[in-house]
């Protein structure tokens, strides 16, 4: 980001008074047209989900550009290479906010029955928090949404689902680039989910794990006492203030936890020994757990099944942890543990996880155990 706004000048000077830049322009058969007006840049190329990097062309008046082939249906993140600097889309509003790679995104359109649509149905509501964490020791937020309909006087209580957020993201993550509060509406609209309430929080026990860059989260300490941290947090902090503040069901029956990447670890981790509070387990392309499972989850045996009422595992196979949730799931089976495992196409990606979510959310608070 500290790259873009120090190349910000440059774009500007080189644009003013002439005419705006449509960018990207997304044409009727699903190609995307991305440019930049950057005349005195030598090269530029733009990176985009589900394409290589490609150099971009300059025309007369300074507009590098690049159409793609057709593409599905989705939101993709891109952005640009301006010579040595990586900025984002200068002429687009929309933007996936990360706290340590700020992507543009850019919106294929598709069919009304993809979950990730906005649709003419009814919809619910975020609720954003802030608070003063003592175990975090900083001030903090969580992002709250509840279903249409909700009526906070009513006697009628909601099931819930904690939603975990990936490593660089922050607590906006699910709804800004994962557009849950979208997926949430339309599959309680067509009646394939219960309405439920989904409390999003900021996903770091410590600040310095996610300030530290990529460096920071491969250190296995760091990952610990994130994890321990993150769990005082959400269990004795996020978890009661949302449960009083909300028309919630708090039992262990109508309790669910899930998340990606570093929040389906967390999730794992927080659930499955938790199993007292949390019925529902759902971990997305985990990543960043302990890999000795037995002293992990030390609790876990065949009488976990008597409590567990779903355990939802999945990853995408270009995906580079797709191993190591692969050897976690043989791990489950050879214990016994019920589990239902997911694996799909796709890499470390919303496009991976947006579907996840949406095929996650139905099964939550069906059974009858």
């Amino acid at each position: 980001m500290k790259a873009f706004l120090c190349f910000l000048p440059f774009l500007c000077a080189a644009s003013l008074f002439s005419q705006p830049i449509i960018s990207p322009e997304v044409h009727s058969d699903r190609r995307i047209t991305f440019r930049l007006k950057a005349p005195n840049a030598e090269t530029v190329r733009v990176q985009c989900e589900g394409l290589q990097a490609t150099n971009m062309q300059k025309d007369a008046q300074g507009v590098w550009s690049f159409t793609c082939e057709p593409m599905e249906p989705d939101y993709y993140g891109y952005s640009y290479f301006v010579d040595s600097a990586r900025v984002i889309d200068p002429s687009n509003p929309l933007f996936k906010y990360n706290l340590l790679n700020t992507e543009s995104q850019v919106h294929v359109p598709g069919p009304a029955s993809l979950p990730w649509e906005l649709n003419d149905v009814p919809h619910g509501q975020l609720h954003r928090h802030f608070y003063k964490s003592k175990i975090a020791e900083d001030d903090r937020e969580f992002i709250v949404y509840t279903p249409p309909g909700y009526d906070p006087a009513a006697r009628t209580r909601y099931p819930v689902l904690y939603l975990l957020h990936g490593f660089s993201d922050d607590a906006s993550g699910w709804t800004s680039a994962g557009f849950a509060n979208v997926i949430f509406d339309n599959l309680i609209a067509r009646k394939e989910a219960r309405p439920m309430i989904v409390v999003m929080p900021l996903g770091y026990g410590i600040m310095t794990y996610v300030k530290g860059g990529w460096d920071g989260a491969r250190r296995a300490e760091m990952r610990q006492l994130n994890t321990e941290r993150f769990e005082g947090a959400l269990l004795k902090e996020v978890l009661p203030m949302a449960e009083k503040s909300y028309r919630i069901a708090a039992d262990q029956k109508t309790r669910a936890i899930a998340g990606l990447s570093m929040g389906g670890a967390q999730s794992l981790a927080v659930g499955l020994n938790n199993l007292d509070r949390f019925g529902w387990i759902g971990a997305f392309s985990s990543g960043g757990g302990n890999t000795n499972y037995s002293s992990q989850f030390p609790n876990l045996n065949l009488r976990t099944n008597d409590k567990l009422r779903l355990l939802w595992i999945g990853c995408g196979k270009e995906d580079g942890l797709f191993a190591g949730n692969k050897k976690f799931e043989e791990w489950l089976t050879s214990q016994g543990i019920k589990h239902i495992w997911k694996e799909s196409p796709g890499a470390h990606s919303w496009r991976v996880w947006r579907r996840y979510l949406a095929e996650f959310t139905p099964l939550l608070f069906q059974d009858k155990k």
